[in-house]
């Protein structure tokens, strides 16, 4: 191991403060260093096929695999999570890397469309899709494994060279990781750079494509700097998801849905419940059988393979800091909490918190929370539920909760989102041939969607020839008034599409 710099970065552990290492805050220089070996060693990655590309991929699926527990407990140093939150993280990366491995080669077989028209009857057309040479995938702190995991293995089976950086406040379990796909001997383009923010933004300058997930503050940076390079951008961005319960809901699963959906991870998922909206006849019903549940849940980071608490820590004081405010600022405009609302522990850990009275003008229904809280709001009716959901900066995904599918679609379309749940939440992410994209401010792009999670990362290139070559083509020089003549009765005779069109031939004159 190298020896430490004064301008490394200390890693801790947000359960107990501990450190647990120390990350290069990484310069310009070494970034472009970085891009330029993976760019040699993409051409030869690109020649390999989809088909060789995954054999590479399924090693590496092994190697997660077997070096489950050992990613699973830098996961949860580093994040301050449960063992129970941590443990998805795998099942999110061998889930990804299976479906991509299989699904990516058939996705890249290049299509053959029909010409349009009868004046293309006879040429051929084809399109074929060439990765770019170099993406960058910048992940969140959030989830260490299971984010780039969903993204790289689409982008390195499409044949692109993948630079990644992590979070600097999670960055051990991807530098793991990466380390994995250097011991099975695969093909050295998938590399990883560590620091802080001026080194995301050093790989946006370095490569031909960018996959982002993050706040949308600073998701608006990266592509206005991509964008000055115009190099694409696939921004997944920051979510206020509405839980919407009607009457007629099955009113224990909405409210183990919730618990669940709301604290998972400490409410620190992109797509956490983190408004609930009930229907009035139900609402007491809902809160009665809400508050036992969130009370009941066990907070803390527990011994490796316990399970013996629920869910963990903040990731860092910062976002603590914005659940503190949250709560503190809706108490002052009239809000009650019902269960928690305090820090617990001796690390950065929060009380799973239910809120009520509140109204949707105040922060906490407003702005991401990201962290263990659940403002709930009796609603009049479905209208005014739909209305609420809307009123917001934010479109990532919601769900909806009720005994009756029919009217659950009908609303779903109403909903300014860009996933709608119906009796369930969150599990739209987990759905590889569906897109998980954001409307509004919540992300420009999407991830996975079928074939169309493989080739964002690659440029299409279109083929015209034709079947056989005469010497001349009818529009080619010179113009000639015969063949113009001729050319506007075949463009009414089989571009119309009514018998008297098709007919009035000598319509208008040719001077």
């Amino acid at each position: 191991m190298r020896p430490a710099r004064s301008t490394d970065i200390v890693v801790s552990c947000p359960g107990d403060g501990s450190t647990l290492g120390h990350v290069a805050n990484q310069t310009a220089e070494e970034v472009a260093y970085a891009a330029a070996e993976l760019r040699k060693a993409q051409p030869h990655w690109q020649a390999l096929g989809p088909r060789r590309r995954a054999h590479w991929l399924a090693l590496w699926r092994d190697w997660f695999l077997d070096n489950q527990d050992h990613l699973l407990t830098l996961v949860q140093q580093e994040s301050g999570k449960s063992w129970g939150d941590a443990s998805i993280e795998i099942l999110a990366a061998v889930e990804s890397l299976n479906y991509f491995l299989e699904q990516g080669p058939l996705f890249l077989r290049g299509s053959r469309p029909k010409p349009v028209g009868v004046v293309n009857k006879l040429k051929r057309l084809s399109v074929e899709h060439f990765p770019y040479p170099l993406v960058g995938v910048i992940t969140p702190w959030n989830y260490p494994l299971g984010m780039p995991m969903l993204d790289i293995p689409a982008a390195l089976i499409a044949g692109c060279a993948v630079l990644s950086k992590p979070s600097e406040f999670t960055p051990l379990t991807w530098m793991a990781a990466v380390d994995g796909w250097s011991q099975i001997g695969a093909p050295p383009v998938l590399s990883v750079v560590t620091g802080l923010g001026d080194v995301g933004a050093a790989v946006i300058d370095e490569v031909d494509m960018v996959q982002f997930t993050g706040s949308v503050r600073t998701g608006r940076e990266v592509g206005a700097r991509a964008g000055r390079r115009l190099v694409p951008a696939s921004l997944e961005l920051g979510g206020k998801d509405a839980m919407i319960v009607l009457a007629d809901a099955d009113l224990e699963r909405a409210a183990n849905g919730a618990v669940w959906g709301g604290y998972f991870n400490a409410g620190q998922t992109c797509v956490s419940i983190e408004r609930v909206y009930v229907e009035k006849p139900a609402y007491d019903e809902f809160i009665a059988r809400l508050i036992p549940k969130v009370a009941a849940l066990r907070v803390g980071m527990d011994e490796p393979a316990s399970f013996s608490t629920d869910f963990g820590a903040m990731a860092n004081a910062s976002q603590l800091g914005i659940v503190e405010g949250h709560v503190a600022q809706a108490v002052a405009e009239g809000a009650r909490v019902l269960t928690g609302g305090r820090r617990t522990g001796s690390g950065l850990f929060y009380e799973p918190t239910v809120l009520v009275d509140v109204n949707n003008s105040m922060t906490c229904m407003q702005e991401e929370t990201f962290g263990p809280l659940l403002p709930v709001m009796a609603v009049e009716d479905a209208r005014e539920a739909v209305r609420l959901t809307n009123d917001s900066e934010f479109g990532l995904s919601a769900s909806i909760w009720t005994s009756d599918l029919d009217r659950a679609e009908r609303l779903a379309s109403e909903l300014q989102v860009g996933a709608v749940n119906i009796n369930s939440v969150m599990m739209n992410v987990f759905q590889f041939p569906l897109p998980h994209a954001g409307w509004k401010s919540s992300g420009v792009g999407y991830r996975s969607g079928a074939s169309r999670g493989v080739l964002k990362y690659t440029r299409p290139q279109a083929l015209v020839s034709d079947r056989y070559y005469a010497k001349s083509e009818v529009f080619w020089y010179p113009h000639r008034r015969r063949s113009g003549i001729i050319q506007r009765y075949v463009v009414r005779l089989l571009g119309a599409r009514d018998w008297p069109r098709r007919l009035s031939i000598s319509t208008g004159k040719i001077r």
